[in-house]
């Protein structure tokens, strides 16, 4: 055979051997990845039971081979002492007149083959014919044999043994069969086996059980670890302490190390905190202090945009639009500022419904071909008129920059048991999905601005209401267009003096 054809005949064989390896590498792969996604505690009480047992089948092997082995030695012994003793012990005569009929066996054969011994004893001629047996009407055991047989379930031995004359003279032997039923050490050896299978399942699961115990307790320091943890995570509070275990092991080094972690997040927030608190407190100042003198700047610009004429005045007029916005911003800063150090301003009773009609004849020159439809109906809150009044102008101009010419902008205001509620809707074409999650923030502006807002609009709608009480969301409508809803705590419906608040049309008109 040439070379190239032993190459091209172990080449299926080389392919199926690695094709084999790659199979195993994969489904261990697979087993060990199933492995480690079953919990700690399951992984090392399944490990634990799994090398009992192993040992027990060891430790089962090795006893239950010894033992077996040893059960059936002692009965094979036991078998071949009786059969000897049948041939030392027997005494068998023969009466020379009568010949083979007339036998006799002393002691009786009864007395080596007990009914509890299940044993079966014949004596045969040496032409083969049976001298005598007991008991009588037994089994064949088939014809002696000169070594140890197992016939019929009996384990069979054949000895000789002297046959005498009357006057103990011997003239020749016999043979004497022995057969002992083996089926009660077969089942002593099935006894034994399925003790000490019983045992091994027994003792695996016993293993298992007291894996878990053992795992579910040498990971309690952990689940308090993880009961902290998740505390800290809902409470945001990394001043809590992490409990320390008392084995200084690795979770008590893990302990300590989340220990000293939130030790420095907690000092790292104080700093964070302190560092936002001052920021926000420079802004506040510096937002109150800007007033005065943009109060001047827009006094001294509306002078010189009446005086000037031309180009100066052009100029003049632009620097006063300007510091208009700039004024407007820095009100909007200002009521961000002042909320966020939390600053109180001073409150009274409010009629939400006043408030509403207010800022509806303020914006309405400015609304154009928009329609603004009021709805309103006394709602007497506590809070700063001033603070509502541009949380509602906010709403409105909101409706008014995002919605075409044409668009019907619907307000109302409403009370139930414990809150007043203003409603602001419009039939335009809504909020995009995309803004929806950010509309209240600040710095967020819309499609619809252009260059008129600062994206401070919503999100001073939503500091004024939560620094009342209340809340702002925007809510699923069933038509087009986007539907506020303003919820603050309801106030008394009585003034000072007990009397009702005036309807705002009723204020609107005086």
């Amino acid at each position: 055979m040439s070379p190239a054809s032993c190459t091209r005949s172990g080449e299926p064989a080389t392919s199926f051997v690695r094709s084999f390896l790659g199979a195993v590498r994969r489904a261990g792969a697979r087993i060990s990845a199933s492995f480690d996604r079953l919990p700690i505690r399951v992984r090392l009480a399944g490990v634990s039971a799994l090398l009992t047992f192993v040992i027990l089948c060891a430790f089962a092997v090795a006893i239950g081979s010894f033992t077996v082995h040893r059960i059936r030695s002692d009965f094979n012994r036991e078998v071949q002492d009786t059969a000897d003793q049948l041939s030392s012990q027997l005494s068998i005569e023969i009466d020379p007149n009568v010949g083979e009929q007339h036998v006799t066996i002393s002691p009786a054969l009864g007395y080596f083959a007990a009914p509890s011994d299940h044993a079966i004893i014949r004596v045969y001629a040496l032409g083969g014919s049976v001298i005598a047996q007991e008991p009588a009407g037994a089994p064949s055991l088939g014809p002696p044999q000169a070594a140890a047989t197992t016939v019929n379930d009996y384990r069979v031995l054949s000895r000789t043994a002297d046959v005498r004359l009357g006057d103990g003279e011997p003239i020749g032997h016999v043979i004497v069969q022995y057969g002992r039923r083996i089926s009660e050490t077969e089942a002593t050896v099935k006894h034994v086996e399925l003790f000490l299978l019983l045992g091994v399942f027994a003792g695996s699961a016993f293993a298992l059980l007291a894996g878990m115990a053992i795992a579910r307790r040498a990971m309690a320091p952990i689940a308090e670890l993880t009961t902290t943890a998740e505390a800290i995570a809902r409470t945001r509070d990394p001043s809590l302490s992490v409990p320390q275990p008392e084995a200084d092991d690795e979770v008590a080094e893990l302990a300590r190390t989340l220990e000293g972690m939130l030790h420095e997040l907690d000092a790292a927030r104080g700093e964070m905190e302190a560092m936002l608190t001052r920021q926000r407190q420079f802004v506040a100042d510096a937002s109150h202090e800007l007033r005065t003198p943009l109060t001047s700047v827009l006094a001294n610009l509306e002078l010189l945009a009446e005086s000037l004429h031309g180009d100066q005045g052009e100029a003049a007029r632009s620097a006063l639009r300007s510091s208009q916005r700039m004024r407007r911003l820095v009100a909007d800063l200002l009521l961000l500022a002042r909320n966020d150090v939390g600053r109180v301003v001073p409150r009274e009773p409010c009629d939400l419904a006043e408030i509403v009609v207010e800022a509806a004849a303020e914006l309405g020159p400015v609304s154009g071909e928009h329609e603004i439809v009021l709805d309103v109906h006394t709602a007497i809150v506590d809070a700063s008129h001033d603070e509502l009044h541009r949380l509602t102008i906010n709403l409105l101009e909101n409706a008014l920059r995002h919605t075409p010419p044409g668009t019907r902008i619907s307000v109302s205001t409403a009370t139930t048991a414990d809150e007043a509620t203003l409603v602001v809707q419009d039939d335009g074409p809504g909020v995009p999905p995309e803004l929806a999650s950010t509309l209240f923030e600040r710095f967020v502006r819309g499609a619809g601005d252009r260059g008129g807002s600062f994206g401070l609009g919503l999100a001073i709608v939503r500091a004024v209401a939560e620094s009342h009480g209340g809340s702002v969301t925007l809510e699923p409508d069933a038509a087009s267009g986007a539907r506020f809803v303003v919820r603050l705590p309801k106030a008394s419906d009585l003034d000072d003096h007990g009397q009702h608040h005036r309807s705002p049309l009723e204020t609107v008109i005086d």
